[in-house]
């Protein structure tokens, strides 16, 4: 396992981290286990959230015991000072702890929802007194809009971002990683299979393990895929490689979808799911999970080329910052069925 200095926070943190949210659709002892082994095996950064249903709680349950042994983050989607406060309070006690090292306001991809919680009586200020508590170390960023988040960072009020950074979303590459470096800022990048679409698995690891990033978060349920994530950073990236995976970003990200979910779909269609993985569907394939994706919303996406009110203008395009094309997207997916 690679240690890395966390930018200007400082401590110590594996290229790999333990991504929890999905822990809570595990058994608890599958939790337990995996969670343990991932501590044995030399991953130190730890990744929840309050809102990741009981996540907090199995981390409390399964590895409070070795708190000194992981960083841990957790973060908070509320925009209000009050219920954020309250939020914090319960992280701590749910994953038995005095302190989180890391607090990120969560899933910041509006502009007023950014103004929200930057004002005085905004979940930032609940951050900031947790801070001054000795309650919680450091505050964070999340969100989906690289572009945004590169400008929000730039009165250096947080010391660390979160954000998308796998072979189909490349985005963050352009400018909000310099924002960073030139900030010396904590940089963590998410979802380097994008969900569960990107194959093969080791090659979507490593594409984010070769860029100017500090950790990995990767979202792990057993044992297996620790050692299958462990085993994909084994290596350093040498430039041929890095080129090869740099070159694949650019045709997997032609998409340019950010997963900002600006859409909603009046049919429940995923869309961002649908625009992102189908480059990938159709130069790579699709891991399992892809696959069943793609099963499950059968009739929702083979019903978008008939709904009567998109057949002007689609109302997911009309919100769509970047101006997509997903009703043809989509619809080339409900041909593909």
């Amino acid at each position: 396992m690679k240690y890395r200095p966390f930018g200007k926070i400082g401590d110590s943190v594996s290229s790999l981290g333990f991504g929890a949210m999905n822990l809570p659709g595990v058994p608890l002892e599958q939790a337990r286990e995996t969670l343990n082994y991932a501590l044995d095996h030399g991953i130190t950064y730890i990744d929840t959230a309050a809102a990741y249903r009981n996540s907090e709680e199995i981390i409390g349950e399964c590895i409070s015991h070795r708190r000194n042994e992981y960083f841990l983050a957790t973060k908070t989607n509320k925009r209000d000072y009050a219920t954020a406060k309250e939020e914090i309070d319960r992280s701590l006690t749910r994953m038995k702890t005095d302190v989180i090292d890391l607090l990120q306001i969560h899933y910041v991809n509006y502009v007023h929802e950014f103004k929200a919680a930057m004002e005085e009586d905004g979940a930032y200020r609940a951050a900031l007194e947790a801070k001054e508590a000795g309650k919680v170390r450091h505050i964070g960023i999340t969100g989906h809009r690289p572009e945004l988040l590169a400008m929000w960072i730039q009165k250096d009020q947080f010391d660390q971002v979160l954000f998308h950074l796998n072979l189909a979303q490349p985005f963050a590459l352009n400018e909000l990683i310099p924002e960073m470096v030139r900030r010396n800022m904590a940089r963590v990048a998410m979802k380097p299979l994008s969900g569960g679409f990107i194959r093969p698995v080791d090659k979507a690891i490593r594409y984010p393990y070769s860029q100017d990033v500090h950790v990995i978060i990767s979202g792990m349920v057993s044992v297996e895929e620790v050692k299958q994530n462990i085993a994909a950073m084994e290596r350093e990236v040498e430039e041929a490689e890095r080129r090869e995976l740099e070159n694949m970003a650019q045709k997997l990200g032609e998409h340019n979808c950010r997963r900002c979910n600006y859409c909603s779909c009046p049919l429940g269609i995923p869309i961002p799911d649908v625009m992102i993985s189908s480059v990938v569907r159709q130069e790579l394939g699709l891991l399992a999970k892809g696959d069943g994706f793609y099963e499950k919303h059968k009739d929702k996406i083979t019903a978008c080329a008939d709904y009567e009110p998109c057949k002007e203008t689609p109302l997911c395009q009309k919100v769509c910052p970047y101006h997509l094309p997903m009703q043809s997207v989509i619809q080339a997916a409900a041909a593909s069925y």
